[in-house]
């Protein structure tokens, strides 16, 4: 549900003022051109705490700024593969020190999720030189020999359960 405006200082306090002098709540609502359910919820306020002021919201500050989150979301959408450390540190450049969960909960809360890079073994150099060598060594093969052979990458599928750990940022 949107979050609506707020009714001036001024407003609540004749909303309980008319209600001290014994007027209803609808004929509050009329005179003053307000809904039913606002002025019930001022009088309500007034009855239980005697302010008419909002009270400040519940739970910590954000410790991120929106100008910090932007800057979190720019990056992580300009290069997808960066660390939670690297914001963390990012912030800290800025002046604002936040831990990881910190961070995670910003991304979720902008609607990216988290992920996890999938595990891929590296080429050693010696593999590196087997495959140029492959390669060299059959530069000239006529098409026909080509034909002949069967290709694999070698992938693993599995059709039930999970083949690792992926998440994505979308």
């Amino acid at each position: 549900m949107a979050k609506t405006r707020e009714l001036c200082k001024d407003i609540r306090d004749k909303i309980v003022d008319l209600h001290k002098a014994g007027m209803g709540y609808r004929t509050i609502g009329k005179q003053l051109g307000e809904k039913l359910t606002t002025v019930g919820a001022i009088i309500r306020k007034w009855k239980k705490f005697k302010l008419t002021v909002n009270l400040p919201p519940s739970g910590a500050p954000c410790k991120i700024s929106p100008h910090g989150a932007s800057m979190i979301m720019r990056k992580v959408r300009d290069q997808p593969r960066t660390t939670w450390q690297d914001l963390v540190n990012d912030l800290k450049r800025a002046g604002n020190t936040v831990s990881k969960r910190t961070i995670s909960n910003t991304q979720r809360r902008h609607g990216l999720k988290s992920c996890s890079a999938r595990k891929v073994p590296l080429l050693k150099p010696v593999h590196v030189q087997a495959r140029l060598k492959f390669a060299n060594d059959h530069l000239d093969d006529p098409e026909e020999e080509w034909e002949k052979l069967v290709w694999s990458d070698e992938t693993k599928i599995e059709l039930f359960g999970l083949n690792s750990t992926v998440f994505a940022s979308y």
